[in-house]
């Protein structure tokens, strides 16, 4: 039975008193904060993490997939930070995106004023910088507010010879982490000598930090420079600060690109660019989420690294993006895609790396973890894993991307060709499953997923767009009717009424809910194993990845908004909308969403923001609005 409870409530209340807790204060303990106190801001290439209090706990330099010279987020003694906060223990802040805008702006209040933050990694007038830059421009409201900074770099990602030190130049120190020097500019920001640290600031060289206070209509800037083994540019103070208008408009005229009217259209367009900031533009590929090592759990042992394209999470991403009319984006990710796994080979592993490389290395790192949970990983141990479904995600990108008016090239036909016939090969065997499980089984969902890709080829042959011989195309469909034929044999339970995870197993798996929008065998027993997935996996609007998990972590955001889907596309039109509107009200106070929740109090727990999250929204959402539009 569905646990009968009242939806939790979330974590983020705006207008909240901050106790920060300063770290660089003796006495202090080390600062950790809820997951759900961060917003994210990006610039194509990296992400940055800020907490409601103003600091920065998260910043991987250049890229999403380097080593963060900022990690607080996952050690939050050596991890490094960037402190921006009212000089008091106690303090309100609220805080919002810019409307259409990655751009983040925080209101603190304090007894004697009022101040904003305008947070952006900003972009430049031909697109993304070629170098990085985190604006912070402070604009004074009323009142009088005294405002302390620090810019600590660390380094428990890299390599152990990679320590950070201060290096002194002809324009000023310049603090190196590995190969990332990094260079601090401003105006009004009150540096003080690194030298000679005042009360309460880091001790040591190896920062920069300042004070200032703000008055009515004051603004101060302050903008951190960072570049990769290259030239360091020195930004002027004055062309940052025109950057951040042009980064909030160059972030709004994406946005009015982005089609959607319908219901949760706030949410749908949050959910939109948070995936924008998980698109990685120098290759095209997409992330899965932008951080490492968060527990899935309270006791540790579910740390995860999902940095990577994995290709079904692209795949599904690029459906949404072709639903929005988007053009660009869709592209450079069917054609990165393609290009990899040309450049493979064919070889067909779950995940890449960012820059379209095989990922070969997981280790553990010294990083004591979110609030002490370890251990944090660099790599995923999932990579060299079978995993049936992928061939379903690669056919399927393809067919949505004809069926939106595309044309696919002759290499890729082959290509194409040559992994559907490899899918009928494959498909007999056991695998990981969706959920990269150690123990290998003939997961129903897995042949689902086969079945999908063979019935996609062969509408893709159909089309003309790739060109199988009679006997490839007899294979597919022969294959189609085989797995067709085992999963009514196997996976289909009498007496659990339902389909069941693998054979010899009672177990229920969410991640079937994924294939009732193809409409696979018979209606009536994908709607009675929607409705037991319901009853047996939901925790109040949230929903577990599969029976006995409860044990082991909190319920999977994105399994949530597929049923939801399911709802409306089984005839459930009520209960989707229920559902959907307690789900949306679970997001933080920025509209962003980790991997996971716990069903207990709605506490952010895994990786965030975590793409797939905020895609199953936008597909929950675009159903019940094509379901209510008949």
């Amino acid at each position: 039975m569905s646990r009968d409870t009242n939806s939790p409530e979330p974590a983020d209340q705006p207008g909240r008193p901050v106790q920060p807790g300063r770290p660089d204060q003796p006495g202090r303990a080390t600062r950790y904060v809820d997951l759900s106190d961060y917003a994210a801001i990006g610039d194509g290439r990296t992400v940055a993490l800020i907490a409601r209090d103003g600091q920065v706990d998260w910043m991987p330099v250049p890229a999403l997939h380097s080593p963060p010279v900022f990690a607080a987020l996952i050690d939050g003694e050596a991890g490094g930070r960037f402190e921006l906060r009212p000089d008091t223990d106690e303090f309100e802040s609220t805080r919002e995106y810019l409307e259409g805008s990655n751009v983040l702006r925080t209101t603190f209040r304090t007894a004697d004023g009022a101040v904003t933050v305008t947070d952006a990694l900003v972009t430049g007038v031909a697109g993304r910088l070629p170098w990085l830059e985190l604006a912070r421009r402070i604009d004074g409201l009323d009142g009088s507010v005294r405002l302390r900074w620090a810019v600590v770099p660390g380094n428990v990602l890299g390599d152990d010879d990679d320590e950070v030190k201060r290096l002194d130049t002809v324009h000023g120190p310049i603090l190196r982490a590995g190969h990332i020097d990094l260079v601090l500019v401003g105006s009004d920001h009150g540096r003080l000598d690194p030298h000679e640290p005042g009360d309460g600031f880091p001790d040591g060289p190896l920062s920069f930090f300042g004070e200032f206070v703000t008055s009515p209509g004051s603004r101060h800037l302050i903008a951190l420079c960072g570049t990769d083994d290259e030239p360091i540019h020195v930004p002027d103070p004055a062309n940052v600060d025109r950057g951040i208008d042009r980064t909030i408009a160059n972030w709004e005229a994406w946005a009015d690109e982005f089609d959607y009217e319908g219901p949760w259209q706030q949410a749908v367009q949050r959910s939109a660019l948070a995936l924008k900031l998980l698109i990685f533009s120098p290759t095209g590929s997409i992330a899965a989420a932008a951080t490492t090592g968060l527990p899935e759990n309270h006791s540790g042992g579910k740390n995860y690294d999902y940095r990577f394209a994995w290709v079904r999470d692209l795949a599904y991403t690029v459906g949404a993006l072709i639903r929005f009319g988007l053009r660009e984006e869709t592209h450079a990710a069917v054609s990165w895609v393609l290009k990899t796994l040309k450049q493979h080979d064919g070889a067909m592993p779950i995940f890449f790396e960012l820059d379209g490389s095989m990922h070969d290395e997981v280790h553990e790192t010294t990083a004591s973890g979110w609030r002490g949970i370890g251990p944090v990983v660099v790599g995923n141990a999932a990579g060299d894993q079978l995993q049936l479904g992928v061939y379903a995600d690669v056919l399927g990108i393809m067919r949505r991307y004809v069926e939106a008016g595309n044309i696919l090239d002759e290499r890729t036909s082959e290509l194409l060709v040559e992994f559907t016939d490899q899918a009928c090969r494959e498909w007999p065997k056991k695998d990981s499953g969706m959920w990269e499980l150690p123990e290998q089984q003939h997961y129903v969902t897995s042949k689902i997923g086969c079945w999908q890709a063979l019935d996609d080829a062969i509408q893709l042959a159909e089309l003309g767009e790739i060109k199988p011989d009679d006997d490839d195309l007899a294979l597919w469909h022969k294959n189609r009717t085989l797995i067709e034929e085992w999963i009514d044999r196997n996976g289909w339970s009498a007496k659990r009424g339902a389909y069941v995870m693998h054979p010899g197993s009672d177990a229920l798996d969410a991640s079937i809910l994924l294939h009732s929008r193809r409409g696979f065998g018979p209606q009536e027993r994908m709607d009675a194993t929607i409705a037991l997935i319901d009853e047996e996996l939901s925790a109040g609007p949230l929903l577990y990845r599969y029976s006995g998990v409860s044990e082991e972590e909190g319920t999977f955001v994105a399994c949530a908004f597929w049923l939801v889907e399911a709802f409306a596309r089984t005839g459930r039109l009520d209960d989707a909308v229920r559902r959907m509107d307690a789900l949306v009200a679970l997001a933080n106070d920025v509209g962003l969403y980790s991997e996971i929740i716990g069903a207990d109090y709605g506490e952010f727990l895994g990786n965030l923001p975590q793409g797939l999250s905020h895609l199953a929204l936008i597909d929950a959402a675009l159903s019940i609005r094509q379901q209510q539009q008949g």
